[in-house]
Parts: C-alpha cells; structure tokens; sequence
C-alpha cells in the first residue's frame, strides 16, 4: 500500500458483503491497516482522536473482514465484511453512513 499521499493516510471504503451497501469510509495508517489484516476486523486512524480505533470497539457493532479489495494505484481500499452486533454502522444509530440522499433538479444538488 502507498501510504506516501494525505499524510499516511488510505481512505478505506466499508462495503456490506451480502447487500453491496456501502456502509462508511474511513481512513487508515500503515498500523491500522496491519491490525485490520491481523485480527480480521476493521480498524480505523482517528483524525480527530489522533489514535487507532476498531469499529464497534465500544457499541459491539464490529465489522467482520470478509474481502479486501485494493484499488490501481494501491492508495485505497475496499473491505467487505459482516457486520456484527445490532448491524448498525453510523454512529448515528444508522445502518450505513450514508443514509442522506441529495435530490438533483435542473442542474443543481439539494440535500
């Protein structure tokens, strides 16, 4: 992996293996992406804590790794996995990340 662009960091793109849904992205430093390969379950690099954390650490919603896929120019990643626990990802208490659509009229995105 090319951890040489955005300051150490590899976006990881999160991906439900059975729907496909997207769940969340996150980033990765060379040492959560290490863990991630070693113990099978999803771990980020907090930009904001400034410290590693395993998703589902403190609610019990973990992400099991099922896939790991990586892109072209070896600088992002796309991981499938289980989830576990109550199944919701989004610190929200949302199944994915991405629940907010933007509706698109006449040229223009309103959320």
């Amino acid at each position: 992996m090319d951890f040489t662009k955005l300051d150490g960091l590899i976006p990881a793109v999160v991906q439900d293996e059975a729907t496909h849904e997207v769940l969340m992205v996150g980033f990765m430093n060379e040492e959560a992406w290490a863990l991630t390969r070693q113990t099978g379950f999803v771990t980020f690099f907090s930009r904001t804590r400034n410290r590693l954390w395993m998703k589902g650490e403190t609610s019990g919603n973990r992400l099991a790794v099922r896939k790991v896929f990586v892109d072209c120019d070896e600088d992002t990643v796309l991981i499938a996995v289980a989830r576990e626990g109550d199944g919701n990802v989004c610190h929200t208490g949302e199944r994915s990340c991405f629940y907010t659509e933007v509706k698109l009229s006449a040229g223009s995105a309103e959320l």
